[in-house]
């Protein structure tokens, strides 16, 4: 399936949104595009919100209809993560899987905490920069568990089959195998990236193991099985924008959401303060 963007407002602005459509037609980036492009070879459908190396902490929006990519705020105010060094913004290809949900409702047995409210996290490794509203495919090759703020916070690490390395990775332990040092430098990210907006160091289950590919999929099916309990009405929205335009069996379900038009407009200058590195002690330890 062929999905293109609409662009609304300036990038690095609060009227900033990218609508994901099919046929010219916006659809849901949460609930409309399907988790899998293609099951029986395991390959799934990817939402880009933040391209590998930039700062803006871009995500689906859960509350607006449609469920754009916007950027997060906090009092008023964009959100972007700091440089931590060596690292640069965000350090992977960072998204979502469509069609899932982390239930806040229930506990994982194993992490011992509660999901985040969000689609799962994705972290594609693969060489190509992504850009913002893109649908990828992909293959899962593990999942690493980050607990924040008292949530379990799964982070799916995934390629885009077509990346040239894609037929090397099938597994986790093939990611060392070709791309030493990246498991590593992914949990420290994760670990540090908050640091210098004041906060503690984040933690993660299973003391920072990635887990295998098995384990991966186990956790995209069960956030896939609470997404269709919400998407059908059997767990309660708490907020959540159900609104879609391909799920007709669905009370949420609509032919006719207005969406204003695309506009190509240039992206807003970004403080100079963003491009600061942070240097954080005993990061790389």
């Amino acid at each position: 399936m062929a999905y293109t963007t609409r662009q609304i407002g300036a990038k690095n602005t609060l009227d900033y949104k990218v609508y994901i459509e099919k046929d010219g037609q916006p659809v849901s980036a949460f609930h409309d595009i399907p988790l899998y492009a293609d099951e029986s070879k395991q390959i799934l459908n990817m939402i880009v919100e933040i391209p590998r190396w930039s700062n803006a902490k871009l995500e689906i929006s859960k509350e607006q209809e449609l469920n754009p990519i916007i950027q997060d705020t906090k009092k008023g105010k964009l959100r972007f993560v700091r440089n931590v060094f060596p690292h640069h913004g965000y350090i992977h290809n960072y998204g979502a899987f469509p069609q899932t949900w982390e239930d806040p409702n229930q506990t994982h047995p194993e992490t011992k905490a509660k999901g985040d409210n969000d689609p799962l996290d994705v972290c594609e490794i693969g060489e190509a920069v992504g850009y913002t509203g893109q649908v990828k495919q992909v293959k899962v090759l593990g999942v690493m568990a980050l607990l924040d703020e008292g949530e379990t916070d799964w982070k799916v690490i995934v390629i885009d089959v077509n990346d040239p390395l894609a037929p090397k990775l099938n597994d986790i332990e093939d990611v060392e195998r070709h791309l030493p040092g990246l498991l590593r430098a992914t949990n420290e990210w994760f670990r540090i990236y908050k640091i210098p907006d004041g906060k503690p160091e984040n933690q993660f289950a299973f003391s920072g193991e990635a887990k295998n590919k098995k384990y991966a999929e186990e956790v995209i099916r069960e956030c896939s099985e609470a997404w269709e309990k919400l998407i059908k009405g059997q767990t309660s929205p708490d907020g959540i924008a159900l609104t879609n335009t391909t799920l007709d069996g669905t009370d949420s379900f609509s032919t006719s959401v207005a969406v204003p038009a695309g506009e190509d407009l240039k992206d807003a200058p970004i403080d100079k303060s963003i491009d600061k590195w942070f240097f954080i002690s005993g990061a790389s330890a």
